[in-house]
């Protein structure tokens, strides 16, 4: 599991930083929901790191609120997951 969790926040960590390279040079974008997909399946950290250190998305709801909500939930549902195991 850390090992999934690791690579799926540098995968999504590397596509929010693509699309912002993408969005300054005005060419062809990674979808929205692709980023947020990539969130929700345990790359919100990545995400959320990616999104304040290139300043990419802040200002869009659904990635200024629920990428931490994302986050949150993840850490919660680990969380549970250890103690039951």
């Amino acid at each position: 599991m850390i090992y999934y969790l690791l690579l799926i926040n540098i995968v999504t960590f590397l596509a929010f930083a693509i699309d912002k390279r993408r969005a300054v040079k005005r060419k062809w974008r990674i979808p929205e929901k692709t980023l947020l997909g990539l969130s929700i399946i345990g790359g919100s950290a990545g995400g959320l790191i990616a999104m304040y250190f290139f300043r990419h998305k802040i200002r869009k709801a659904a990635f200024a609120y629920g990428l931490p909500i994302m986050l949150l939930a993840q850490i919660i549902v680990i969380w549970m997951v250890r103690i039951v195991l």
